[in-house]
């Protein structure tokens, strides 16, 4: 017979912790519920509680716990972000080009968008832009418009929101009239 584990809540966000840790990219609740023995609702619950406590700004930690929709990460506090970069001896090159940042904000906040859509929007070609966001997993293709050619619609990824440093697209500064400038 099978004896029924059971955990404490402090015992659970050990493990969330170390599973994160370990993982190095987005797990989800059902997964951590799985290794926990426990059901999804109160992993949630737990790990957004944890969040708020791992999170807290008076003594900022190298690490933060992101809540990604039905998943969560621990990841670099950008805060420490060149210092990681220089003990890791990584290149500041990763950074997006205004094209890209313009076509992935397109992207997110209108999305499912097609290739036309951004390039109304733009003005410009941005066959590039969409190839460079693929290749860095921020954007992907999330299905087919149902019209005459079936051009690819383009939805932002979890990767999107970990590097943009949001839980959900909610999270979205509002967009702003800069017809003034």
């Amino acid at each position: 017979m099978d004896e029924e584990i059971v955990l404490t809540d402090q015992e659970i966000k050990r493990i969330t912790e170390a599973v994160l840790f370990a993982a190095g990219y987005p797990v989800t609740f059902d997964k951590l519920a799985e290794v926990t023995h426990t059901d999804a609702a109160r992993i949630e619950k737990l790990v957004k509680e944890y969040a708020e406590e791992y999170n807290k700004t008076e003594l900022p930690r190298g690490v933060q716990l992101l809540i990604l929709g039905k998943a969560c990460q621990l990841v670099t506090n950008e805060v420490f972000s060149d210092y990681v970069r220089e003990a890791l001896g990584v290149k500041s090159g990763g950074n997006l080009s205004r094209s890209s940042l313009e076509t992935i904000a397109i992207i997110a906040y209108n999305q499912p968008v097609t290739r036309m859509y951004i390039e109304q929007v733009r003005g410009v070609d941005s066959t590039y832009a969409i190839g460079i966001l693929l290749d860095r997993g921020l954007i992907k293709e999330v299905g087919r418009l149902d019209v005459p050619g079936r051009p690819h619609l383009y939805g932002t990824t979890e990767a999107f929101l970990r590097v943009f440093g949001l839980s959900s697209l909610d999270e979205l500064p509002p967009l702003t009239d800069r017809s003034d400038d």
